[in-house]
């Protein structure tokens, strides 16, 4: 069997070897031409899979190592019958940890506590429901917005936009459609910007073109937003220079790209593929995962501010600022190559390893500070 896979997927050619002979190219160079004699297609998000590229073609089953698979015709696979796989909430803790790492950044820059603040989180999936959980962690008020979820359980908890653009956060977890009555191509538009409260945090880590971006853009110029956090961005790779100078942490749609939750979303995948073609499979998470890089930190927590502590911690295991930094360097190259910088950024990402991999160890006790680190990911020793 020939399987052809983004090369972005971790250790897909060692983990898919098992079941075939593997080709790794970059996801936004998969072709026709390239994938014509290939039985099996492994994508991310930079790949679209659609008639184009299968028709003709002997692929007979895909796998996307995403949660999301907007990417993905999938009616065209279904008519075709053609096997897909996805890998839902394979990187939902990843994209969580993500905001947690924003969050606290922003709080530290802007002196915004985070304790006490309200969240309105827009998108209540694997994702939304995780951020819910580790912002309550940090003391933040939540207010959840899913029209979907509302009407499917009558959960009252699920309330209108309105209560949500109120809060002092707002952070996007929602899937992409453009079409219907829960259509969140540019659910962010002028008018939602213009219905925030002044002042606001704002944080896009779903998909790019859930935000307007000229919207976005004259809502940081009028203070409307007060600091910005974006992971995804329309136009990708070609993203928009002004919004990139004017956000206080910009990223290369990456939140979701934890070693631990690409590695996740690669065996999901695996395990399916394996089930369609009627093959053992032979691989779990332990044939990938190394040891983490920083297994243990100790944390002299009796005279340091909470949220800095925790915001100390987390920068050891993410320092999300080092990927700023990387990604504002798109604006020091040319204009012609700044979309491959772009996807450079995302091919070479260094590894990044979940909190959950380390052991804080707090030198005082403290509860409180105790339950926080828990709430977020980490394991807890006193």
């Amino acid at each position: 069997m020939r399987i052809a896979a983004d090369v972005n997927i971790p250790f897909v050619k060692e983990c898919f070897r098992s079941i075939g002979e593997v080709m790794v190219m970059p996801g936004r160079a998969i072709s026709a031409e390239r994938i014509a004699e290939s039985d099996c297609l492994l994508v991310r998000s930079a790949s679209v899979v659609d008639k184009d590229l299968l028709e003709g073609g002997r692929v007979k089953f895909v796998g996307t190592a995403t949660t999301g698979y907007d990417h993905i015709d999938s009616e065209y696979l279904r008519r075709r019958g053609i096997g897909f796989a996805s890998a839902p909430g394979s990187n939902s803790n990843s994209v969580a940890e993500y905001v947690v790492a924003g969050l606290l950044s922003v709080g530290q820059k802007h002196k915004i506590k985070l304790e006490g603040a309200s969240i309105g989180i827009i998108g209540v999936g694997n994702i939304g429901s995780k951020v819910e959980r580790k912002c309550k962690a940090l003391g933040m008020e939540v207010v959840l917005n899913d029209p979907p979820l509302r009407r499917r359980s009558g959960d009252e908890r699920y309330r209108p936009v309105e209560e949500v653009l109120d809060c002092d956060f707002v952070t996007l977890h929602t899937p992409l459609s453009y079409e219907g009555p829960d259509r969140t191509y540019h659910l962010a538009d002028e008018r939602f910007f213009e219905s925030i409260k002044d002042g606001c945090v704002f944080i896009n880590a779903s998909r790019g073109v859930v935000t307007k971006t000229e919207a976005m853009k004259s809502a940081i110029k009028s203070g409307k937003v007060k600091a910005a956090v974006l992971d995804v961005w329309e136009n990708e790779p070609d993203i928009d220079m002004e919004l990139l100078r004017m956000v206080d942490i910009s990223t290369p749609h990456i939140a979701g790209y934890s070693l631990d939750g690409k590695v996740n979303g690669m065996l999901m995948i695996y395990k399916s593929a394996c089930e369609y073609f009627g093959i053992e499979a032979v691989k779990d998470i332990e044939d990938f995962l190394p040891e983490p890089g920083v297994p243990e930190i100790r944390l002299d927590n009796r005279d340091e501010d909470e949220e800095e502590i925790i915001h100390q911690a987390v920068q050891k295991v993410y320092p999300v600022n080092r990927d700023d930094f990387n990604t504002r360097e798109i604006a020091m190259v040319s204009e012609g190559e700044r979309g491959r910088f772009f996807d450079k950024l995302r091919e070479d990402y260094p590894v990044r390893r979940e909190f959950q991999n380390t052991k804080v160890i707090l030198e005082a006790n403290c509860k409180n500070l105790a339950r926080k680190l828990e709430g977020i990911g980490f394991k807890v020793f006193r």
